[in-house]
């Protein structure tokens, strides 16, 4: 029952996010908000994420990691029917804000569930998650814009985010609740002795595995945010270019099946590095025949699926326990969502800058470059703590 509900909750970690994409030139119409502040918009949930991130685990201590992910799972909720049903312009951006922070709170803790339910299955468990994420998310991105011919030009879009983000949430609230009734009381996270609270900050582990997720999440945000914009801008429908994204996401479902059998070669300190590889190959492609969208994204959404697993595996595997996985994970995500945040409003500045979306793509390889040199060194097989004795 615990993997059903390991698989729900993954279900519902990006449908209220990866839908707005495709409806962002809906939701500036019908609110006036500039590109640029579409961009600030998008980049909201990654900002959340940053500031939150570092409280899931003091969350979890108090209350019990099992409890703390059912009460995120309550709160994302919430700020679905908020976004969704509080028409003034507030609402969109309130209801936003609480996604960002249920979300952040469920990112952080999941990959410490995995290390604790599932320790000796890791990669493939992460594997799983990230291709649910993928997976569900990319049918969100295809569906939006379809659903929301359901309204007129104020409801339409609001409409598809609900449905979208709300379809599969109470199941897994109810799965969720049913499979973890014992662990409330009996994985109630141990106090300690404060090092993986504190002193994570002063690891240099943890700071390449932080640099790692943010470097591929803006990636991931910038595509996701931006795609559709691209590809309407070359001559495509609006709903063409919801399913390019829809294209994009789908293809990051297979990125994450490939990491756990390239960990098991002799070649496994070299992965994170060489993932990053295949998108900018893309991206370069993108760049050269923009009118080929849908072939480049092939490509750059096996790359970041692939990226984003290596990133949950690597939060999981540079840590002795659970606990220690807790802690690196909230502080590789609030500082890695930091990052992210930037991505999507770069990407969208560089383009009102230029006045073309080809500048915006050097930017993107930029960042993959980079995220390809970051990975030569969190590839190493290191661990948190380690010169300190923890774990």
């Amino acid at each position: 029952m615990l993997f059903v509900a390991v698989c729900l909750v993954a279900a519902n970690m990006r449908p209220t996010i990866t839908a707005v994409g495709p409806l962002i030139d809906q939701i500036g119409g019908d609110t006036g908000l500039s590109v640029a502040a579409l961009g600030l918009l998008a980049a909201v949930p990654l900002t959340a994420w940053g500031l939150v991130s570092p409280f899931a685990l003091q969350l979890s201590r108090r209350f019990g990691m099992s409890r703390v992910v059912l009460g995120s799972l309550f709160l994302l909720l919430a700020g679905t029917l908020v976004r969704s049903l509080v028409t003034p312009i507030a609402g969109l951006w309130i209801g936003t804000v609480l996604i960002g922070v249920a979300l952040a709170i469920a990112n952080v803790l999941m990959p410490a569930v995995v290390k604790r339910d599932f320790p000796h299955r890791v990669p493939l468990m992460l594997g799983l998650y990230t291709a649910l994420l993928g997976g569900v998310g990319a049918v969100a991105s295809g569906v939006a814009v379809p659903l929301s011919r359901l309204g007129d030009a104020a409801s339409g879009w609001r409409i598809a985010l609900l449905v979208t983000g709300a379809a599969l949430l109470p199941l897994a609230i109810g799965a969720w609740a049913l499979a973890t009734r014992g662990h409330h009381a009996a994985h109630l996270a141990a106090p300690g002795d404060g090092l993986s609270r504190r002193g994570i900050w002063a690891e240099p582990v943890a700071w390449l595995v932080a640099c790692y997720m943010g470097l591929q999440a803006a990636t991931f945000y910038m595509m996701l945010t931006w795609l559709a914009s691209i590809s309407v801008s070359i001559g495509r429908s609006e709903i063409a270019a919801g399913f390019d994204v829809m294209t994009f996401q789908v293809l990051t479902i297979a990125g994450p099946f490939v990491v756990p059998l390239l960990l098991r070669g002799r070649a496994r300190r070299w992965v994170p590095a060489a993932l990053p590889v295949l998108g900018i190959a893309g991206v370069i492609g993108l760049i050269a025949v923009p009118a080929g969208v849908t072939a480049w994204v092939l490509p750059i959404g096996l790359a970041s699926g692939a990226s984003l697993s290596m990133a949950l595996t690597l939060m999981a595997e540079r840590a002795r326990d659970h606990d220690s996985a807790a802690a690196l994970s909230g502080m590789a995500q609030s500082v890695g969502y930091l990052v992210a945040a930037l991505g999507p409003v770069m990407f969208g500045w560089v383009h009102t800058a230029t006045g073309s979306w080809m500048w915006s793509l050097v930017l993107l390889a930029v960042v993959l470059i980079a995220q390809g040199v970051v990975g030569l060194f969190a590839g190493r097989d290191r661990h948190v703590f380690e010169a300190r004795g923890s774990g």
